[in-house]
């Protein structure tokens, strides 16, 4: 009789185990899914400051139409990543196109900028001055909810791998999620100094 009563203990503690851990795995699930969805609000202002700030250089660059479309075509693509991987945040496929889509607009807005700054005209004006400081502000906001979605799936992927919690993970489907990291090749190098 004991022994019954033993192993209906013994049950009862898995059962709770079980519950308590899937539990846990539910709601970090959802603070990185949250996460992302604070990525998806900042990069979706900035998609729509960018055909505003190419509306603005056209008057000032109308000889550079090909880079100004090159910008948009970008733009394009990234908001198209973001809302696959909106669907699914955490999917290693949507994050790896989304990342790539954003490393390539970087580029292309970095062009443009620098392209930008030949025109003095284009530079001095407020609409240009102003947009280009909510673009930057903007780029600050990506970063901070992009960091706040990485840590949130790092703890996720952290809780989902380690023992015994991974046995309720792979039990009930919890997949690992993906970082998201766009590589700015522009930070990874050291600035040049010069004191001539």
């Amino acid at each position: 009789m004991e022994w019954i009563i033993g192993v209906g203990v013994v049950a009862v503690l898995i059962v709770i185990f079980v519950i308590v851990t899937y539990n846990r795995l539910v709601t970090m699930k959802n603070r990185f899914q949250n996460a992302f969805a604070q990525i998806d609000v900042q990069l979706t202002r900035r998609y729509d400051l960018i055909p505003n700030l190419v509306e603005t250089a056209k008057a000032y660059m109308a000889h550079e139409r090909e880079t100004l479309e090159a910008v948009i075509a970008a733009r394009n693509q990234a908001a198209s990543g973001l809302r696959r991987a909106a669907a699914d945040p955490g999917n290693p496929s949507a994050m790896q196109a989304l990342s790539a889509a954003e490393q390539g607009l970087g580029g292309m807005l970095g062009r443009f900028m620098a392209l930008s700054e030949s025109y003095p005209q284009l530079q001095a004006s407020e609409n240009m001055k102003q947009l280009s400081e909510e673009l930057a502000s903007t780029e600050n906001r990506v970063a901070f909810a992009r960091q706040s979605y990485n840590d949130a799936v790092m703890t996720y992927n952290v809780t989902r791998e380690q023992f015994p919690a991974n046995l309720v993970a792979s039990r009930f489907g919890f997949m690992s999620a993906a970082l998201l990291e766009i590589e700015d090749k522009a930070m990874r190098k050291a600035p040049k100094v010069s004191f001539s």
